[in-house]
């Protein structure tokens, strides 16, 4: 894969990140889910893309000093490649760029993958949510200090 670039994206890229986040995920968010989070105070939304073409997304939202890390995800065929890696980075210096002194996150205890993406960049578990997902399965929240 060619180098991976970024960019931030809002409400009139609503339709790319819904057509993104269903070609990542089982349970996909709506268009209309995403026109009204990147309307909303403190979001952000970010697209990884490769040669122009669009292979992942992120989503935070900035809220005193504190981020969440709505979404990510990185389209299967670009897994393992440092998508992830990099939406990650650019999620965090994006959470930065708002103030935020922390980002935190919440993960399936069953998405190995993604854990050990989050373990390797730093985060640490600092909540256990059982039985959150719709699988039944816990949702592990995960922090990280940003400065």
């Amino acid at each position: 894969m060619s180098a991976v670039e970024g960019f931030e994206a809002g409400v009139e890229a609503a339709e790319l990140f819904a057509a993104l986040h269903a070609a990542c995920f089982d349970d996909p968010w709506s268009e209309a889910d995403f026109a009204r989070l990147l309307a909303s105070s403190g979001v952000k939304g970010l697209i990884a893309r490769s040669e122009a073409t669009p292979q992942g997304l992120s989503l935070i939202r900035t809220v005193a000093g504190e981020c969440e890390l709505l979404t990510i995800g990185v389209l299967p065929d670009a897994r393992r490649s440092g998508v992830g890696a990099f939406l990650l980075a650019q999620s965090e210096a994006a959470a930065r760029r708002s103030g935020a002194r922390r980002l935190f996150l919440e993960v399936s205890e069953r998405n190995t993958a993604a854990s050990a993406l989050y373990e390797g960049a730093g985060y640490r578990q600092i909540g256990l949510r059982k039985r959150y997902y719709r699988d039944g399965a816990a949702a592990r929240v995960l922090a990280r200090d940003l400065v």
